[in-house]
Parts: structure tokens; C-alpha cells; sequence
């Protein structure tokens, strides 16, 4: 004879349905930046739990890069990375790709086609990240495509040298730092070619180019702002003066920018500067201290995640909430900072289907 079924005081029900729905409206949209030496690994993890990594790292150095992303992967409670990103074929932003998906399962990977630059680096690593592949989907994705990270609006400004030509929502005003930025001669680099997306969470934007390099950059500002102004901006091509124009980096007013520097690269006095003094920022944090570049132009420790040869690993993570506000963390130290909302915001669309489709979804 079965026992009675047990009935749950309504009290009880409503308590438990309000604390499900507290969690759901607590999720964020959680960003690592993650320690590559010099090269860049940013993981992405939507509200959702869908995921998408921007590049791999470097190869070789005992499956160091490919452990890293793999440990901020199991610190997220992922299972597997959903998409993989491919900015440019530069061995430090493709040539993790072989170690990685030895230890990750990746479901699918995107990038801006054939490897567009012929020197001993970009056609190495191209190659490498194709026959690495197998039986992964990989499709190309074209400026204005959207990757779809459910909840998340992931859209792509530039690749394979071609950028957006319509303004983002909200943007596509006239922007007043291009007339004091100099003419810079053509790139024809796999960097020129670096695919850069616009990561929309409802109030909170983030803006990353990979290396794309300055002339460029004109492109998707001037004269015309085509990308609008954000609130996180990762410094384009780890902090180098061949990125970074003022008339880029001013007319974004981000209130954050992350350098994903090295100890040996990136970080150049020039670039530094640019970003430090852009109108609005509010912060600038580092991967890593740049001796080179001294006291003058790195920040204070403890908005940098690695110090020396000998304390690398540590990552800074942001956590933004869809109202705006976010909070950045420094592994290393514990150090973290909330940014509030903006006071006066616009809400944006997470969705824009009239203006842009999807690249294809993995299988």
C-alpha cells in the first residue's frame, strides 16, 4: 500500500518559486581574459549557459595555453565551449587550436576564411588550425553576420579586411575626433583582416577587434561612428601603437578597457596613453606588467593580473549584469571593482533580426 502524497504549504511553493526566479535574474553575462602570454584566449559565457572563446593562444609550451583555457572553462561549470572564434591566423591567436580541442570539446568554429597574408607565420598557423579540425564544423562569417549565443547579440563589425557598412543601432553619428587623426597607409597583414564583434547584453556592450590595425579602425568610425560607445573595450592587439587610433578609442568613451598583454609584448607607451586618457574611462587593467614600458605606462598593480615572469596564470574576469553594471575580478590579488549603470541608458535590443541573420549554428 503506497503512503499518502505529501502536500507543500502554499507559503513554502511561493518561496522556492521566488528564490528560482531570484537566481534566473541574478545571472550574468561572464567574461575571462585569459593569460596567453602575449596572445589572446577570452572565454564568454551568456546568461544562457551557451559559450563562445575568442581565439586559443599559442602552441607548443607544454599544452600551457590550452590548460589555462581549460581551467576557466571548468571555473564557468562549462561543458564544453559552443564556439570558437578565429580573429586572424597569427600563431598567438590560432595556434592553440590542435592542444585545445584535445581537452575541450569545442561545437563549432568560426572564422573570416582563407588566410589572406603569405609569411612564415599566418600560413603555419592556417594550415595547423585546418587539419586539425576533422569532423568540427567551421564556417565563415562576413561583417553584419550574428553568432547566436541565445540571449547574447554577438555581431560581427569586421573581418577578412571588409567592416560593416549600416550603423549599429544608435550609432552613425559624426564623429569629431576624425579630422585630428592622420592618414595611415594600407595593412595588408592576416591583422587587417582580424574578425571584431560587438557583444550586446541588453545594457552592457563590449567591443573586441582582435588586432585589427589602425587604418582599419578608420573604417568603422570615420567619418561616420559606426559602432556606437561601450562600456568594456579590450585594447586592440594586446596595447600595440599599430592599433588604437584616437579617433577610434575616444569616440567609444569606454568606461573600462583590458589590455591582454604580455610581460614581453604589447603594452607600448603610445597605445597606453591613448587608452588612459580616452574621455570617460574609468579604469584600465593588465594582464601583465610590461617592464619595457616602465612605471609611467602600466597601471597600479593592483589592477594587473601578473607581475613577473614568475606569477603568470592569474586572469581578470568581468561579470556584467543587464542593466550595465559589472564588476571586474583580478585572480591574482582578489582585487575586484563594481562599475554601476550608466544614469541615463537606452535600453538595447539583444535581438535585431530585421538588420543582420545568424551564422549557422553548430550541429
Amino acid at each position: 500500500m503506497s503512503s499518502p502524497a505529501r502536500c507543500i504549504p502554499l507559503n513554502v511553493v511561493i518561496a522556492i518559486l521566488c528564490s528560482i526566479l531570484g537566481q534566473a535574474q541574478t545571472k550574468n553575462l561572464q567574461i575571462y581574459f585569459i593569460d596567453v602570454e602575449g596572445g589572446q584566449a577570452t572565454l564568454l559565457v551568456a546568461p544562457s549557459g551557451q559559450s563562445l572563446l575568442v581565439d586559443t593562444g599559442w602552441p607548443g609550451n607544454n599544452n600551457r595555453d590550452a590548460d589555462r583555457i581549460s581551467e576557466a572553462v571548468k571555473d564557468a561549470g562549462l561543458k564544453q565551449i559552443d564556439y570558437a572564434l578565429i580573429t586572424h591566423y597569427h600563431t598567438d591567436h590560432v595556434g592553440g587550436v590542435p592542444q585545445l580541442i584535445k581537452e575541450v570539446k569545442v561545437g563549432e568554429f568560426i572564422d573570416h576564411g582563407p588566410n589572406l597574408e603569405n609569411d612564415e607565420m599566418a600560413p603555419e598557423g592556417y594550415d595547423a588550425y585546418l587539419k586539425s579540425l576533422g569532423e568540427i564544423k567551421h564556417v565563415v562569417a562576413k561583417p553584419g553576420d550574428r553568432i547566436p549565443i541565445q540571449g547574447l547579440n554577438v555581431e560581427v563589425l569586421a573581418a577578412a579586411g571588409n567592416h560593416i557598412g549600416k550603423a549599429m543601432p544608435g550609432a552613425g553619428k559624426p564623429n569629431p575626433y576624425c579630422a585630428m587623426e592622420q592618414h595611415w597607409p594600407a595593412d595588408h597583414t592576416e591583422n587587417a583582416a582580424s574578425m571584431g564583434v560587438l557583444v550586446t547584453y541588453e545594457n552592457f556592450r563590449f567591443l573586441d577587434l582582435g588586432d585589427l590595425t589602425k587604418d582599419k579602425e578608420m573604417g568603422l568610425v570615420c567619418p561616420n561612428n559606426l559602432i556606437g560607445t561601450v562600456d568594456l573595450f579590450l585594447v586592440s592587439h594586446h596595447g600595440m601603437a599599430m592599433s588604437n587610433t584616437k579617433a577610434l578609442v575616444d569616440v567609444l568613451h569606454p568606461r573600462v578597457a583590458i589590455m591582454e598583454n604580455g610581460p614581453k609584448k604589447g603594452d607600448s607607451p603610445e597605445a597606453w596613453q591613448t587608452v588612459h586618457d580616452s574621455p570617460g574611462l574609468q579604469d584600465l587593467w593588465q594582464l601583465h606588467y610590461t617592464a619595457s614600458s616602465g612605471t609611467d605606462h602600466n597601471v597600479e598593480k593592483d589592477e594587473i593580473a601578473n607581475l613577473d615572469d614568475g606569477s603568470d596564470g592569474h586572469y581578470i574576469k568581468v561579470a556584467a549584469q543587464a542593466d550595465g553594471t559589472f564588476r571586474v575580478f583580478n585572480s591574482r590579488n582578489k582585487n575586484e571593482r563594481t562599475y554601476q549603470k550608466k544614469i541615463a541608458t537606452q535600453k538595447r535590443s539583444a535581438v535585431n533580426a530585421n538588420r543582420s541573420k545568424d551564422v549557422s549554428p553548430a550541429a
